[in-house]
């Protein structure tokens, strides 16, 4: 099992190697987008989408409705730890 954090990507800086830039509760990170491109959604229509992370790969497109919950969720464990 592994842990994915929600972010929305908030530009594309490479497209052959598709890279992007997600933002993070406010932190830009670089993150490999391969995971999610295919023909119906290439790499530049990827901008504005919310995705899962998980160590610097975009591993799936969420809504956002389902990243704000994992984002609450998440704030909510860090305030219980």
């Amino acid at each position: 099992m592994c842990l994915g954090i929600p972010g929305q990507i908030t530009e594309i800086t490479d497209i052959e190697k598709k890279l992007a830039v997600v933002n993070i509760g406010g932190v830009k990170r670089q993150v490999n987008i391969a995971c999610i491109v295919d023909a119906q959604h290439p790499v530049e229509s990827c901008v504005g989408d919310w995705v899962l992370v998980h160590v610097g790969f975009a591993m799936s497109r969420v809504n956002e409705q389902e990243a704000a919950e994992t984002i609450q969720l998440l704030e909510e464990l860090a305030n219980f730890v």
